[in-house]
This record gives structure tokens, sequence and C-alpha cells, in this order.
């Protein structure tokens, strides 16, 4: 039997996840994108079975896209996403009183435990844009139209 790969010999993946809940609380899309090292990419968009708020369509998102990740082999992986809530609660730096999201952050420590490394980044909404697509696609909702250039305010400086 070969010798285990050394951490860094494994190759690193890339995941963007995004939930939608229409309306909040309601039907829950959800999308997922996973690329491989190799240009490989896989998409996910579809409803959750049961209903609920954005939080919980974010947690299930982030969700499906660690089972891609899994099932696909990745051992690194970098997990992307603009749901605050998700990735400070499952990198442990938030904590919620809410029974029903608490239970989904326990569901997915195993799933995170199952690679060697994990990295969850929160990414602004307009950076995530496939995501959101796949998500709003599940229910039917048409793509959000593009920021034009120059349409986004500055902050002034005083």
């Amino acid at each position: 039997m070969p010798a285990p790969l050394p951490l860094a010999d494994h190759p690193e993946w890339q995941a963007w996840f995004d939930g939608s809940a229409l309306p909040n609380p309601g039907r829950i899309g959800l999308g997922a994108i996973l690329r491989g090292p190799e240009g490989q990419q896989l998409e996910y968009s579809g409803l959750a079975a049961d209903g609920g708020c954005n939080n919980e369509a974010e947690l299930l998102a982030l969700g499906k896209a660690l089972e891609m990740a899994r099932d696909s082999g990745a051992r690194r992986l970098i997990v992307r996403g603009d749901s605050d809530f998700a990735v400070r609660h499952l990198r442990g730096e938030a904590h919620t009183r809410v029974a029903h999201l608490h239970e989904l952050i326990l569901q997915m420590q195993p799933l995170l435990a199952g690679f060697a490394s994990v990295r969850l980044e929160w990414i602004p909404r307009h950076r995530n844009p496939d995501a959101d697509r796949l998500s709003r696609a599940a229910l039917g909702l048409p793509d959000k139209p593009a920021a034009k250039p120059g349409l986004l305010k500055k902050k002034r400086r005083r």
C-alpha cells in the first residue's frame, strides 16, 4: 500500500454556496458550485425538503457544497459564501440560541471534520453571482440584474 500523500500534495478544491428563502421564512432554494484543481466543475440547484428561513437556507446550501466536495474526493477545500451567519457559525466564532439552526450547525461538524483542511470565507454578495443564480433558479426566480459599472455608490471621505 502506498504511503499517503502529504497534505501539501493534495490539490485544493474550491466551492461556493448560496441559499434563498421565499418568502422568508418559506420555500428554500439551494445553490452550490464545486471546482476541482483540474478545472472540473459541478453545480447544484435544488429545493430543500422543508421550508425555513434565510439562515437555514444558507446553512443547507453550505452543507450541500461540503457533501459535493466530499463525494468528489476533495481533501483540501476553500468554501466561499455571502452568508456571514453561516461562515461565522461554522468557524465557531458565533453561536445561536435558535434550536433548529444550532442542530443544523452540529450536523455539519462531521462533514467539516472529514477534510484534511477546510477554509470558510465570507465574500460580498456581488462576488457570489453563480451560486446565487442557482439558488434562485431552484425557486423559479430569474437572475438578479448585474450591477452596471459606475452605479455602485462610493463612500464619501470626510
